[in-house]
């Protein structure tokens, strides 16, 4: 008996592992899942259906609201959490009587809960679920035997949740930090693959690929900064500060990784024209796609603390690609020899993740350094994209209620609960998330209605409803479209089990889907819809600098002594600066086709400005060697350096009388540096300059452009 018992426990440990224990979002899932379970089903079988489902929206709204901490913080969320939830619900149950005061305490909360959220990541999570929890309460009030049973049930229900989050997060306090750095490795990964495109490629597919890089850069980035806020708060509760320097040198790693897979030593399509370099320019394709394999390995060994084991095809291709090189001899040799030097040192990073040294020093990471008094200050003014959304929320509740008290919806509720999760800080965010809301609402309804019929009992939709759970926190950082279709699969078999009323429910869940919908996509309309044609002068401006500051930060030696913070500080706030470029342009494309002015414009600055940082991330890849420092080089460096200040401030208002500098001269001269030198390092150092001063000169134009037609638009 015994055997057996060992046989299936080393059974179920291998599948949890395999399943679960690798797939963070399956893991979270799973977790949520059996909350719900332990509390819902002694429920319903003693025939509780109303404390059940109450108890398991407190569990979900709880999971919603769980923010990355330390086991320490986490404990301090929960607690903030279940207070607000407790304050939420019970002013939703003693004020909905008296509909002018409920009214104006829906707009007055909602605004001041949205604005507390903007004061770091903890506060949103907490804010967002209190709204949230008041939602829910306004959906259950009229079936609630007792004002008092939902504010306890609903709080009981997140805290249950919570402590078991908390209590499994005990046994592996760094599980969290483990997930985020995954995410980032994961990330890179997807870059890294998306890089290999370029090898081979020609000059019309580099806009295309550089889009698409671009975006993905988006995810590395924003990967790396929640990275930043968990190691930041991890380091605020830990006392012994040692213990996080095995992540941090992750952490480091992977900065360092990135900033090597972004970076460009030449107009790549030139590798391909030449067919004497097929052969060379195929095996760097595939060299990438390699080393984005041995990426992905780190990241799943930072999952399971399996030791990482590097792939050796790495080092055969690298060795094979500079025995290649030797014999090539050809006028692109050295522009190959430093990608592929590039390249080198990453897979020896790599290599040497499990023997990697141990930090001299604990680096710092950038922090937001204001007071919470400062910050919140700061969120109360009108120009504040956090205000503004906080104010069409608000809004969108106070038209959903009306809606809800003159017209009287079946379970109108659900308006305001749509309202919530439509309602995004920008247009083209909120447009995409009525296309996903109305539509997966759709799919869900008629899937939804079609599985019912096949499980009548309690007992099946109890494990539909458990099932819809799990599928939708899977779902919901992914792909929220269909996350919709599991969560409105799950709200008809609530209504089914406390009601037996899942089916006709379906129809005003849409009609309501569709008017809050509606009403959130009307709001931001009408209120600040801030159309990114008229956010792109500022972001370009913002890019400009970005990339001045982390090129310059590149040949100061001061700046790269010791843990080497403000280096970093300026390569981050570059990759930020080109997010919001990338962003901007995606963003665009979900506008009203009369508000796309700037469409060409934004596409063609999003894949120059990527390239420029490209460019500089090759620089910044050698900046601890010789390889690109000569006296040429810094004399080139700081012409260049003057430009780009001058264009910044042209653009941003500060000096708008000068006249631009023209690079053409500058790039006639590198061009002549380029076919006089018969050093092929020094020419090398002159190309990346080049590059770095033409895609700047085509940045300027399109600056020009932009420039012109908003004034002619004034």
């Amino acid at each position: 008996m015994s055997g057996r018992i060992s046989v299936v426990g080393s059974w179920f440990k291998s599948w949890f592992i395999k399943n679960l224990w690798h797939y963070p979002d399956r893991l979270s899932a799973a977790k949520i899942t059996m909350a719900m379970a332990l509390l819902t089903i002694p429920l319903l079988i003693v025939n509780q259906p109303f404390f059940a489902v109450t108890l398991a929206l407190g569990s979900l709204a709880g999971a919603l609201s769980e923010t990355d901490d330390h086991p320490r913080g986490r404990i301090k969320t929960l607690l903030l959490t279940i207070l607000s939830f407790l304050i939420s619900s019970t002013s939703v149950e003693l004020l909905r009587p008296f509909p002018v005061v409920f009214g104006g305490g829906l707009v007055l909360s909602t605004i001041l809960f949205i604005i507390i959220g903007g004061l770091g990541e903890r506060y949103r999570g907490i804010t967002f679920g209190a709204v949230l929890i008041g939602i829910y309460t306004m959906l259950g009030s009229s079936i609630s035997p007792a004002w008092y049973l939902q504010p306890i049930l609903l709080a009981s229900g997140a805290l249950f949740y919570g402590l078991i989050s908390t209590v499994l997060l005990f046994f592996r306090p760094y599980r969290l930090l483990e997930e985020q750095l995954s995410r980032g490795y994961f990330a890179l990964a997807d870059y890294l693959k998306e890089k290999a495109d370029l090898f081979p490629s020609f000059k019309n597919d580099q806009a295309v690929i550089r889009n698409r890089l671009s975006l993905l850069n988006v995810k590395v980035v924003v990967a790396l900064e929640k990275c930043k806020e968990v190691l930041n708060s991890y380091s605020d509760e830990v006392k012994n500060q040692e213990v996080l320097l095995p992540y941090l040198e992750r952490f480091m790693l992977l900065q360092s990784l990135h900033e090597r897979a972004a970076s460009s030593h030449d107009k790549y399509e030139n590798f391909t024209d030449n067919k004497h370099n097929e052969q060379i320019t195929k095996g760097l394709g595939e060299l990438l796609l390699q080393l984005s394999l041995s990426v992905k390995k780190a990241a799943v060994s930072l999952l399971t603390g399996v030791p990482y084991k590097h792939q050796v095809a790495n080092r055969l291709i690298i060795n094979a690609l500079f025995e290649k090189l030797k014999e090539s001899g050809n006028e692109m040799q050295h522009s190959f020899y430093l990608l592929l030097l590039n390249l080198s040192r990453s897979d020896e990073a790599l290599q040497n993740l499990n023997s990697t040294q141990p930090l001299n020093i604990i680096p710092r990471l950038k922090r937001d350094e204001r007071t919470l008094f400062e910050r919140f200050k700061q969120l109360l003014k009108p120009t504040n994209q956090r205000f503004r959304y906080a104010i069409r929320l608000s809004m969108a509740f106070l038209i959903g209620y009306l809606i809800l008290l003159y017209f009287k919806p079946e379970k109108g509720e659900w308006i305001l609960l749509t309202s919530l999760f439509v309602s995004q800080p920008s247009y083209s965010e909120t447009r995409k998330r009525f296309v996903q809301r109305v539509g997966g609402t759709i799919s869900g309804v008629v899937g939804g209605i079609l599985i019912i019929q096949l499980i009548p009992t309690p007992a099946g939709q109890l494990i539909l409803l458990l099932a819809s759970a799990y599928a939708f926190f899977i779902w919901l950082k992914n792909n929220y479209a269909v996350a919709v279709i599991f969560i409105t699969v799950f709200v008809l078999c609530v209504f089914n089990l406390v009601a037996s009323q899942g089916v006709e429910m379906m129809l005003p869940r849409f009609i309501d889907t569709v008017i809050g919908a509606a009403i959130s996509i009307i709001v931001i309309r009408l209120l600040w819809p801030d159309w990114q044609y008229k956010r792109l002068p500022f972001l370009l401006t913002e890019a400009l600098l970005s990339n001045s500051l982390y090129f310059k930060a590149v040949f100061d030696d001061t700046l790269l002594s010791n843990d080497d913070y403000e280096y970093r500080v300026a390569r981050r706030r570059a990759h930020l600066a080109d997010n919001e470029l990338a962003v901007s342009w995606r963003g665009m494309r979900m506008e009203p086709k009369k508000r796309q002015h700037l469409m060409q414009n934004a596409y063609t600055i999003t894949y120059l400005n990527h390239a420029l940082l490209s460019y500089i991330s090759a620089l910044g890849a050698h900046k601890n060697s010789n390889i690109l420092r000569s006296s040429e080089v810094l004399k080139y460096q700081k012409e260049i350096l003057k430009v780009l200040d001058n264009t910044v401030m042209h653009f941003s208002g500060e000096n708008e009388a000068e006249t631009l500098v023209d690079l053409s001269p500058l790039l006639l001269e590198l061009s002549e540096q380029i076919n006089n030198c018969d050093d092929l390092a020094t020419r090398q150092q002159f190309k990346l300059l080049y590059n770095i001063t033409d895609v700047s000169n085509r940045l300027f134009s399109e600056a020009r452009a932009i420039d012109l037609k908003r004034k002619v638009s004034k």
